[in-house]
């Protein structure tokens, strides 16, 4: 006999659903309404809270089976009906896993384990009720996700093996099929480890199953086989006190993957995602971390020379004899980019102070970075939070930091060549003082048409992906694309509610198109330091094509500027201390003073001298850091106490004679180029 087709099957799904919104809502009341709860109390909270967390999965997939032909009548907006249904069950996942994290941090906290609480029981309770559908909706969304992902994890079989044995150091009883039991003392031997805590273990029988890895000690095979025969009595009591801690501490009662992440020692990336920090699709910077890495991806790298594949010449530093200077290089990619602004750039939680909003941009492939990272910081209005500026009306010397006008410079021969844009915000936690960086969004843009024809200069508002610009599909919100039903107008209104980057491209005149074609082949950097780039590469011709005693000489340089100037990049407000120095003094050079090259190198190295070389090595000013304003204004102040001191006494003499002046120990690194050690050597 044929089973009895089940009649209005998504009717019936979300009187299910609502059914379980009731029950998810007395149970949190129940909590809240109990205040401190014994640790039988928790126990029984926790244990419904996976019997709801599982009908809710059960409702979930098969929600997710369901189609339009199912329904024995047609079912007006039923896509729209069934995503409403998927939103509420991500809902109700995401403030089942708050209740049950809040429950394990608990039972951690009452006998003295370490623990971090975002906010006190009030706050969530106002969260919970309060209508915040999107925010919960995209956190939900995200949840599932990473569990699906876990459990795919859980089912690979070609997952790391790893072969050794451990002994239990508490006793363990399996809480789902597929959990394997066992005793303190009892030796396991691991056949797979999974990242989320919970590994593939087999015991002396020959039966499998997942146990947690907070349980297990390393040994060695011979220490195993006597601690099996014997048995866990005769263990050590040091041992046992050890275990039993531990039993305590780590155990959590669930195997709930996304409970046991949070439980697990997991970044705090996805804490504070898990915690609503942070939008979902925030991720930590991709391109800051590169810049931590090392100096390949720093100004001072792309900044020296290359040699060509011989390595007998320099490949894009070559003397014009006829000019008396460097010869001018074109390059595929020479352009000038202003960054406008950022808009509907979504904002984090409270439990995070924000330290600088910034763009950090560089030309990109698709696959690889193909120059320097440059960063630029942002401006922005407490009335309008979520909108970024750039280059803001200041008195005075605009700093680089905030100069939203870039060169480009790039000789990839690549059909994907463009420019990678990442978003972020360095931030310190409220709660532990950790600091960090976050993406907000990035955006991919490429310089060159299908054709190979360069695009046209002009605005582009490009909208931002979430995650790193290595995923695709990611969204910086995704409660945005989930709003986006109804009318042409209103689908329209959401888009705009996206968060994107408007920048412009703008075409080379004769003069800017000359000045860049004296830079490096690939190099991005501000417009307003450019002159003083243009006077290291000049410097930098001198000394080793025209000064030089032999072309194949390979001896150290005496030259403090070539010595020093790369370390300028890497400390914008030195660099803004030199331009302030330098626009002075050109202000009293006279018209025929300012056409003669030779006169103007002249005057800038004494200027070099008088201003960044006792900078440089002044114990006074305090090592550069980013984002931190009390050291940025410390610097700041010496900086500024210096020029004027300098101003006044005409120099830096006296300032480097005065007891007061204390530098640090001389090094000839100081006085010494060597060219070898610098430059960059181009692939074969």
């Amino acid at each position: 006999m044929l089973a009895r087709r089940q009649r209005d099957p998504l009717r019936s799904l979300q009187r299910r659903s609502q059914e379980l919104k009731q029950q998810v809502d007395g149970l949190l009341s129940e909590s809240r309404l109990k205040g401190a709860l014994e640790a039988s109390e928790r126990r029984d909270i926790y244990q419904r809270c996976i019997q709801l967390k599982q009908a809710i999965d059960e409702n979930k997939n098969a929600l997710q089976k369901l189609n339009k032909a199912d329904e024995p009548a047609p079912v007006g907006n039923y896509n729209q009906k069934k995503e409403e249904e998927q939103s509420l069950l991500e809902k109700l996942t995401y403030r089942l896993q708050e209740l049950a994290v809040s429950i394990s941090r608990e039972s951690v906290t009452e006998i003295g384990a370490p623990t971090e609480r975002e906010g006190d029981d009030d706050s969530v309770e106002d969260e919970e009720e309060e209508d915040e559908e999107e925010s919960e909706e995209s956190r939900g969304k995200e949840e599932e996700t990473e569990e699906e992902e876990e459990e795919r994890q859980e089912g690979d079989s070609h997952q790391e093996a790893a072969s050794g044995e451990y002994i239990a150091i508490g006793d363990f009883t399996a809480q789902q099929v597929g959990d394997l039991t066992f005793k303190k003392g009892e030796i396991l031997l691991v056949i797979e480890k999974h990242p989320d805590g919970w590994w593939m273990a087999k015991n002396s029988k020959g039966d499998k199953g997942l146990i947690p890895r907070t349980y297990l000690e390393p040994c060695n095979k011979e220490e195993g086989q006597e601690s099996s025969e014997e048995g866990s009595e005769e263990d050590v009591e040091a041992g046992e006190e050890t275990a039993e801690e531990a039993e305590v501490k780590q155990r959590p009662e669930s195997h709930w993957s996304a409970v046991r992440k949070a439980i697990s020692e997991i970044n705090t990336v996805d804490m504070l995602t898990a915690m609503g920090a942070i939008p979902a699709g925030f991720r930590p910077s991709t391109l800051s971390q590169l810049l931590e890495e090392g100096t390949q991806f720093r100004a001072s790298y792309f900044l020296q020379p290359e040699l060509t594949p011989s390595q007998l010449a320099f490949r894009d530093l070559t003397w014009d004899a006829k000019a008396g200077s460097i010869r001018s290089r074109p390059s595929r990619v020479s352009l000038i980019l202003t960054l406008w602004s950022c808009k509907m750039i979504p904002l984090p939680g409270s439990s995070i102070q924000v330290l600088s909003r910034h763009v950090r941009l560089c030309v990109f492939d698709g696959n690889k970075v193909l120059s320097n990272i440059h960063t630029v910081r942002a401006t922005w209005q407490p009335k309008k939070p979520k909108t970024w500026t750039f280059s803001p009306q200041v008195t005075g010397i605009l700093p680089c930091l905030f100069d939203g006008d870039c060169f480009i410079r790039s000789n990839s021969s690549s059909p994907d060549l463009g420019l990678l844009f990442e978003l972020g915000i360095s931030y310190i936690r409220n709660s532990t003082g950790e600091r960090g960086e976050l993406s907000c969004g990035w955006v991919f843009l490429k310089l060159f048409d299908a054709s190979g024809i360069p695009i046209p200069a002009k605005t582009y508002e490009l909208f931002l992906n979430g995650g790193t610009p290595y995923e695709k599909g990611v969204e910086v919100d995704p409660s945005v694309s989930r709003r986006a039903h109804g009318s042409v107008f209103h689908q329209m209104m959401t888009m705009r509610r996206r968060p994107q980057l408007l920048v412009k491209l703008r075409s080379l005149n004769g003069r800017s198109r000359n000045m860049l074609s004296l830079l490096p082949e690939t190099l991005i950097g501000s417009m307003c330091s450019i002159h003083l780039l243009i006077f290291y590469r000049q410097i930098l011709g001198d000394v080793l094509l025209r000064d030089r005693m032999s072309p194949d000489s390979a001896d150290l340089i005496s030259n403090p500027v070539l010595a020093t100037f790369p370390k300028l990049l890497e400390q914008p407000d030195l660099m803004d201390a030199l331009r302030s120095s330098w626009a002075e003094k050109e202000s009293t050079l006279k018209r025929s003073e300012k056409r003669d090259r030779e006169f103007l190198k002249a005057v800038f190295l004494l200027v070099y001298h008088d201003c960044a070389l006792p900078l440089l090595h002044s114990t006074l000013l305090p090592p550069f850091r980013w984002a931190e304003e009390e050291t940025e204004a410390a610097r700041w102040k010496v900086i500024a106490g210096f020029l004027k001191q300098n101003q006044e006494n005409e120099g830096a003499l006296q300032a480097l004679l005065s007891p007061e002046g204390i530098h640090e120990p001389f090094d000839i690194s100081e006085q010494t180029y060597d060219f070898l050690g610098e430059i960059r050597k181009i692939a074969t």
